[in-house]
């Protein structure tokens, strides 16, 4: 999981992407695939007290 987050990390244009529905991430479930892309939306991240 750590290698997917950071080969997104480093291709930023998948990330969008997958919010778009446009790709999708092979071995991951629906579940997991909702969290890290809501990991990458700042305003989660800024109302998410865990991140600050």
């Amino acid at each position: 999981m750590i290698n997917m987050i950071q080969f997104l990390e480093q291709n930023p244009t998948l990330v969008t992407l997958l919010k778009e529905k446009k790709a999708s991430l092979v071995g991951v479930t629906e579940l997991e695939q909702k969290a890290i892309l809501e990991s990458y939306d700042e305003e989660f991240c800024l109302n998410n007290r865990i991140w600050q």
